[in-house]
């Protein structure tokens, strides 16, 4: 197989999920978006187009904010949950002929998949479009490795081509318009008409000719994952072009990378978030394309399956009692079309794969406050973000807590702070502390007078030694090497019980909401241009006939044997 050329990666991997550039603020990266007026035309489309869509179909759910509480209650139920309901996912998805793999960090996150890319033979894999493989730099690995990652969703690819970054959680090119877009392709896309045109119908047919040798030729593919269902083992995509679909049944080889907070305990609880998905995100009543595997089917589909459930900071989340919401956020991106900030500066401003109002909470939570000490304030704390979260995250109220972080990480030190913190580092951790006692004994023999280090590290040789903390490296500290699965369950269980929980009464009764009643379906089916019929039930194959075809007609059964029917 021949790699293509034009899809080149730099050498090194671009800031991670939550760095700035350098060391550039926020405000600063504000300022330079802020003096584009072609980049806040294209924002400010955008937003107010997605907006209006999404509060058009919300508006005619009257059960809309039951969903939502539905949803919330169901993510913070799973959280409180969220170990045994991997184990319980592993299981199922083992048992349907998958292989799960447990990744701790990006770095073997990217070392599992880079490996499982060459074991396939593949020097080229088609991907879905994902944020948690954006958040590891994946592409970038992959790259270094000698193996090119094409991206299929329309967004993804026009970023790809141009060299670009998201600046958007569901429409990663929100910042480019179609001149642009035909610009990039023309420049960057092999085999592209020069005669192409901006139209969108246009710009769509190419990227599609381009793509289609793709998927039919690839043997590898990566995707993210919406969703998990711990009771099944089931995986969940949902888009609006196709190009998933393709990618999760053609190839030979699907590896899927997934956050450990996407799963849910059962097909039950899914139904609330594939109501509250598309609504919140794309406007939609549903996604266009839904698309669920288990496992592997022999004969149909990818014949080798890979789960990798990644950590990468999720658990130093959970372990916050306030931050800790910020893990139901399901990808939807209503905070960002809501926001003042957002919709002015873009989401280049925020140096993170997470842009806008959650990536604000998410990104300095995932990576630690210091690297991330401007985002809190990237917000004027109006409250739209969460009136709009289907899930009810209070963003503003986690703003809050992050800045209150941020102020006491920015506090000067003092000498005895310093020392009683390594102090406490050293006593939490035997390997270090056994250290700290041979170089004591090493420092008597060398004839200090019996003084070991100096305080207040001396005193840890006359201390007896700690025992390991609930939930800690244990298997490691006695020479026997963890592994990535005990080590991420191992975390999470620390911190769920370093955090304090509140008990999640999940509304049982969720089920039955965005139901529709006869007028609804019929208004609805007419909008999707259907033609509806209603009919007495006698009625109904004469109604049939017609309907079909006049060629069609003498193959329709003469007979009709429901009651009340005419045609006997």
């Amino acid at each position: 197989m021949t790699r293509p050329t034009f899809l080149g990666m730099p050498a090194t991997a671009p800031p991670g999920v939550g760095h700035l550039r350098g060391d550039e603020s926020f405000p600063a990266a504000a300022r330079r978006s802020l003096a584009d007026p072609q980049l806040r035309r294209n924002l400010r489309h955008a937003t107010s187009t997605i907006r209006a869509k999404s509060a058009g179909v919300i508006a005619e759910s009257p059960d809309w904010e039951q969903l939502r509480a539905a949803g919330a209650a169901i993510k913070s139920d799973t959280l409180n949950r969220l170990p045994e309901l991997l184990e319980q996912l592993e299981e199922k998805v083992t048992a349907a002929g998958g292989v799960v793999h447990w990744a701790a960090d990006a770095v073997e996150a990217n070392r599992i998949i880079t490996d499982l890319v060459r074991a396939a033979g593949a020097d080229r894999v088609i991907k879905v479009k994902s944020m948690a493989t954006q958040e590891i730099g994946l592409n970038e690995a992959l790259h270094a490795a000698g193996v090119t990652a094409v991206e299929t969703d329309l967004a993804e690819l026009i970023v790809q081509l141009g060299d670009d970054r998201p600046s958007h959680i569901l429409v990663p090119a929100i910042h480019r318009n179609r001149a642009e877009i035909r610009e990039i392709f023309l420049r960057e896309m092999p085999g592209v008409d020069p005669a192409l045109t901006a139209d969108p119908a246009a710009l769509a047919a190419a990227a599609r000719r381009f793509l289609r040798e793709t998927f039919l030729s690839t043997p590898v593919a990566v995707s993210g994952a919406n969703f998990a269902v711990a009771e099944t083992g089931t995986l969940a995509v949902v888009e609006s072009e196709g190009n998933g679909r393709m990618c999760l049944t053609l190839p030979r080889t699907l590896i899927t990378l997934m956050g450990v907070e996407k799963v849910v305990p059962t097909w039950r609880d899914l139904e609330v978030f594939l109501q509250l998905l598309p609504r919140a995100s794309t406007g939609e009543r549903m996604n266009p394309y839904t698309s669920m595997w288990t496992g592997v089917t022999p004969g149909d589909g990818p014949q080798a399956f890979h789960l990798v459930l990644l950590d990468n900071g999720r658990s130093a989340v959970l372990a916050d009692e306030v931050g800790r919401q910020a893990l139901r956020c399901i990808r939807c991106s209503a905070c960002l079309n809501v926001c003042p900030v957002y919709e002015r500066a873009g989401g280049h401003a925020y140096g993170s794969v997470y842009p806008g109002p959650i990536g604000a909470v998410l990104s300095p939570q995932l990576t630690g406050i210091d690297d991330n000490a401007s985002l809190p304030y990237a917000s004027t704390l109006c409250g739209a973000c969460y009136d709009a979260c289907p899930v009810q995250i209070n963003i503003p109220e986690v703003l809050v807590h992050l800045r209150a972080e941020a102020v006491d990480s920015q506090r000067r030190p003092t000498a005895e702070s310093i020392a009683m913190a390594a102090a406490a580092y050293t006593m939490d951790h035997p390997r270090l502390y056994e250290a700290a006692q041979r170089a004591a004994r090493l420092s008597r023999l060398a004839g200090r007078g019996g003084r070991g280090l100096p305080p207040p590290v001396e005193r840890l040789e006359r201390q007896p030694r700690p025992a390991p903390a609930a939930g800690a490296d244990v298997p490691r500290l006695v020479g026997r090497p963890m592994s990535a699965r005990d080590l991420v369950l191992g975390r999470l269980r620390a911190a769920l019980a370093a955090g304090a929980q509140t008990p999640v009464e999940v509304p049982r009764d969720y089920r039955y909401a965005g139901r529709l009643d006869l007028d609804q379906l019929v208004d609805r089916l007419t909008d999707y241009r259907a033609h509806v019929h209603q009919v007495a039930e006698a009625a109904v194959a004469d109604t049939i006939a017609d309907i079909l075809p006049a060629g069609a007609r003498s193959s329709y059964p003469r007979v009709c044997r429901l009651p009340g029917c005419r045609r006997r």
